[in-house]
């Protein structure tokens, strides 16, 4: 006789079923912290696809956009207004005032001749004028010096000084443009600011200034490409120092790195109201724009070197990163060896530092590199005694806009879009409150490999460009 089992029920301790439930729990809390992340860096990553689409309309990087970003007062410095154009306002008051005039728009306006440039050249640079010191005061010793290198592109320039117009206490600085051509528009516009001081240099071995002669291009030099025993008999100018790769000299290459390098001499050693200077010289250039906070920024940096570096000679306020976000690096820093190619964007040193690497002039002029941030590189790398380092900010207070330069070249060297995409992503940064740290952290620096001591890219074989070179070494008061 079979016996029916009854199951009977047991206690039911509930565990599989809290088993399950925090699994699911856990599984809810990790896929809502993942998203929170990912909405984080979707709102201030440089690169978000919806900030970027934004910025890729047509309408964003339109003038009448580009203006609605920036204040009234400064719509000055970008509205272009050559002189010719200025001239032909002139004529047309006077046609429709009843004067007369006979003559043609480039009979009313001459641009100067070569002699003429060298003499207003020489003007500059012997009278050393500061504008706008009765506004603002003499320089102060703890005040930044902005040296900033110029060439002919105009249109970038227009939107830096915007930039710089913006930052806090940039009345306190001094702003000193350096100049390898000469250009009325360009003077102009430099003669407009107002909201600093402000000093014109100009770099007077140009090719501008020397377009038939070193050290711009002499008839007698050996072309490029030519092979060094053609040049020899054919008995060209320096034939017998090609660079590291068979080359000759390329004019338009090597003045870079020679006006760079007059630049920091002339600043350091020889202006009046700079040379006694100790505190920080910032380098940049005239197709960057800046954030404004960059000065607190720097003076912050300034003031932590003690603390969070003490080895550190530099301070860098610009990268070449293509995506960041501010909301994890507004206010982190990190510390590394000094690159070249990383580090050479809107990067600040003193006096002390400056004479360690003017000390090594020989290796700056005579590496055969015509760039000068690899020659400056060479030097921490092959003289200094103790290899330059720095401290980067790792959200950029610096940003590169030019599209077209010395090493690059696209169809449309004037466009906006670069310059609309920084002008919203500071825009974010700005209503995020993720400008103006109220201090400074140290962040660990991701591994840097060692690096070995490379080959120079050349261009810079000539001796004459090494003689030039070392000659600008020297102050005007050894000479």
């Amino acid at each position: 006789m079979r016996v029916r089992k009854i199951p009977l029920p047991l206690p039911n301790t509930g565990l599989m079923h809290r088993k399950r439930n925090t699994y699911y729990i856990r599984v809810i809390i990790g896929v809502a912290l993942i998203v929170f992340v990912l909405m984080q860096l979707h709102v201030f990553n440089y690169t978000d696809s919806r900030e970027m689409s934004m910025i890729g309309e047509p309408t964003n990087d339109s003038i009448d956009a580009m203006l609605s970003m920036v204040p009234s007062v400064l719509h000055k410095f970008l509205t272009p207004k050559s002189r010719n154009q200025t001239a032909a306002a002139h004529m047309q008051h006077n046609s429709t005032s009843g004067g007369r005039y006979n003559g043609s728009y480039t009979d009313y306006y001459h641009p100067p001749n070569i002699s003429e440039i060298k003499q207003q050249i020489a003007k500059y640079n012997e009278l050393q004028i500061v504008l706008n010191e009765d506004t603002y005061g003499p320089l102060q010793n703890d005040s930044v010096i902005i040296v900033v290198q110029v060439h002919t592109r105009i249109t970038y320039l227009r939107h830096f000084i915007v930039s710089l117009a913006q930052a806090k206490d940039i009345s306190k600085t001094l702003l000193i443009f350096s100049h390898d051509y000469y250009d009325d528009d360009i003077n102009d516009l430099v003669q407009t600011i107002d909201f600093c001081k402000v000093i014109q240099i100009f770099y007077p071995y140009s090719i501008q200034t020397h377009p038939n002669e070193f050290p711009g291009v002499d008839p007698n030099d050996c072309p490029r490409d030519m092979k060094k025993d053609q040049a020899i008999i054919r008995k060209c100018n320096n034939a017998l120092y090609p660079d590291l790769y068979g080359h000759y000299r390329e004019a338009k290459f090597t003045q870079t790195k020679h006006h760079w390098w007059w630049k920091a001499n002339r600043v350091f050693d020889q202006l009046d109201v700079t040379r006694y200077h100790t505190g920080l010289v910032l380098f940049l250039e005239e197709d960057h724009y800046v954030a404004e906070d960059f000065l607190y920024l720097l003076e912050m940096m300034q003031s932590s070197v003690g603390s969070l570096c003490p080895q550190c000679d530099i301070l860098s306020l610009g990268t070449y990163l293509k995506t960041f976000n501010y909301y994890t690096y507004n206010s982190k820093v990190e510390v590394m060896p000094w690159i070249s190619s990383k580090h050479n964007m809107g990067f600040a040193f003193n006096r002390s530092t400056w004479s360690t690497i003017r000390k090594c002039a020989q290796h700056f002029c005579f590496y055969d590199d015509y760039n000068w941030d690899w020659s400056l590189h060479y030097v921490s790398q092959q003289c200094l005694q103790k290899k330059l380092h720095a401290m980067i900010v790792k959200g950029p207070r610096v940003f590169h806009i030019g599209e077209c330069g010395v090493h690059h070249k696209k169809k449309n060297c004037e466009s906006n879009q670069v310059i609309a995409k920084v002008q919203q992503v500071l825009r974010i940064a700005r209503k995020s409150k993720q400008l103006f740290p109220r201090t400074l952290s140290l962040t660990a620096a991701s591994l840097v490999k060692k690096t070995k001591l490379r080959k120079g890219n050349g261009g810079w074989g000539d001796r004459r460009d090494h003689q030039l070179c070392m000659n600008m070494t020297k102050s005007i008061h050894e000479s």
